[in-house]
């Protein structure tokens, strides 16, 4: 009796201690039957790309994608691409990690690390998913403004009850909600495809956009403050989020297998890997389509507010749009009104899977555990604040002013990804290149680790090089020479943050993996 009581108790509190199997409640709860052709396998594997591939077409992709394509025409599709390719090499590994390990990336890092070590990285990771959630606050809030002519405030509010829809997701069971996932996915992929097809883009000029050149990375032009190189690293922050990699290491474990059967597992990694490039290739279709409408649906420069208010007003505005068809049916108001109820859609997805993110790093970096919807409502009440404080403190200013400071907010919260980021790829690509944990058939190949090494560093070097014009963006459009001063002297020191930080995570992971297999051999040995 004395045993049981505390286990009672313990079930009444809202954190709860947790160290078993990731996302332990749909943890191999999905049966996937053998023998079947390939075409039904995948579709019984499919579902878990879906949920990673929403974060790589949220909110904070629009702005970016968009504008992109206004200020440099089809310069940026290359950026894409690789951003695209780049995350289908991640989230292979992150889905193999998973599946072989039966341990999502946080678990795994945790192992090797130690306590204050795993703490910060679960802090890092923390902050990345309310820095994606303010982007998700932003877009939700203007969509139900647009839509419904809801006051900025109050819609800021109203995100909040998103709670009672993964409150409702919660009691339908993991395969329904992959299903909603998908179908709100298709609903954004029809919608940009019908206001792309509507404007008869120049595909030539699209296909030679996807060729790099020695202007995508370049400092020069500056257009209505973005340059080339800040406008890729705003698409490549937006892309690759960190959160994603935790999740599909995690969400990967849904299936039943057989981890005794070698066969079963190579066959898991092979159609979870075909389900993740299917729908990142979704993904990349819906941010080229994004870019392609900055470049094609409107007239060059003509959208001088780049906020999703703009963005709503000129999709009706007949003034700023580049043809005939589209002038027609802009009249209309369908192609505002369809981009406003993608807006949602989107928003909607990156609930979902933020949520459950957020649980997996919480259980595997600090092994503490709370109910989705306490989690939800946590997370999203922080992320509203500085949404909060924007709308108020520009509520005395012009129109657009306040749209530019909440379009502001919501890029800038993307530059606290490109810290975090390193923090997920180094550890994934280490441990997926580990024996001691992937064993010899599952282990990274040579080529495999070549290019994640190579992403690893491009994106580090990338992010580096923009981070000193990410923080004078803070500052305003045009900041002083003070400002500037300033603005580089925090991004050094925090260069120098991001190495220390960065050479103690390689050292405690690299010393945790050899701890490990020496146990292993000692077991052997006995």
């Amino acid at each position: 009796m004395s045993n049981q009581e505390p286990e009672t108790q313990k079930k009444h509190h809202l954190i709860q201690y947790a160290n078993g199997p990731s996302l332990e409640e749909i943890n191999g709860t999905v049966e996937v039957p053998k023998g079947r052709g390939f075409l039904k396998t995948l579709f019984m594997y499919s579902g878990p790309g879906a949920l990673v591939a929403v974060g790589y077409m949220d909110p904070g992709n629009w702005s970016t994608s968009i504008t992109g394509g206004q200020n440099f025409s089809y310069l940026l599709m290359s950026v894409i691409l690789m951003s695209s390719l780049i995350a289908m090499l991640l989230q292979y590994m992150a889905a193999k990690l998973g599946i072989v390990s039966q341990m999502d990336l946080a678990q795994a890092t945790r192992v090797r690390t130690g306590k204050v070590l795993g703490f910060i990285l679960w802090i890092m990771t923390e902050l990345a998913i309310m820095a994606t959630d303010i982007a998700e606050v932003i877009g939700g809030a203007i969509a139900l403004y647009l839509l419904f002519n809801i006051p900025l405030v109050l819609a800021v509010f109203l995100t909040v009850l998103d709670v009672l829809l993964l409150l409702l997701l919660t009691k339908i069971g993991f395969r329904k909600i992959e299903a909603i996932v998908v179908c709100l996915i298709l609903v954004i992929l029809g919608v940009f495809i019908y206001q792309v097809a509507l404007s008869n883009p120049s595909w030539g000029a699209v296909f030679k956009g996807l060729i790099p050149t020695g202007q995508t990375f370049s400092s020069t032009p500056e257009i209505r403050g973005m340059t080339p190189i800040s406008g890729a690293l705003g698409i490549i922050g937006a892309t690759v989020m960190p959160h994603n990699l935790y999740l599909h290491s995690a969400v990967s474990q849904t299936r039943k297998v057989d981890h005794d059967d070698e066969q079963d597992l190579a066959r898991t990694v092979k159609f979870s890997t075909w389900d993740s490039n299917i729908q990142l290739s979704l993904a990349f279709v819906v941010n080229s389509l994004l870019l392609i409408m900055g470049v094609a649906v409107f007239k060059s420069g003509a959208v001088q507010d780049p906020s999703f208010f703009g963005l709503y007003e000129a999709l009706s505005d007949t003034s700023t749009l580049s043809n005939g068809i589209l002038i027609h049916v802009a009249k209309s108001g369908v192609l505002s009104v369809l981009f406003a109820v993608a807006l949602l859609a989107s928003g909607q997805n990156s609930t979902i899977t933020g949520t459950l993110t957020g649980q997996v790093v919480m259980e595997g970096f600090v092994h503490m555990k709370m109910p989705l919807w306490a989690r939800r409502l946590v997370t999203r009440l922080i992320s509203v604040i500085p949404v909060l404080i924007a709308v108020l403190t520009t509520s005395g200013e012009s129109e657009i002013k306040q749209h530019i400071a909440i379009n502001n907010l919501m890029n800038n919260s993307q530059v606290f990804l490109a810290f975090a980021l390193p923090f997920s790829m180094i550890p994934l690509l280490m441990l997926t290149n580990s024996k001691t944990e992937m064993g010899n058939r599952f282990k990274n190949t040579l080529w495999v680790r070549i290019l994640g090494w190579i992403s690893v560093l491009g994106l580090i070097y990338l992010n580096m090089k923009g981070l000193p014009g990410s923080i004078e963006a803070f500052f305003g459009d045009n900041p002083s020479a003070a400002q500037t001063n300033i603005a580089d002297i925090i991004a050094y020191v925090l260069i120098g943050l991001i190495v220390i930080l960065l050479i103690w995570t390689v050292y405690d992971i690299y010393q945790g993996d050899k701890r490990l297999a020496e146990s292993q051999q000692a077991a052997k040995d006995n």
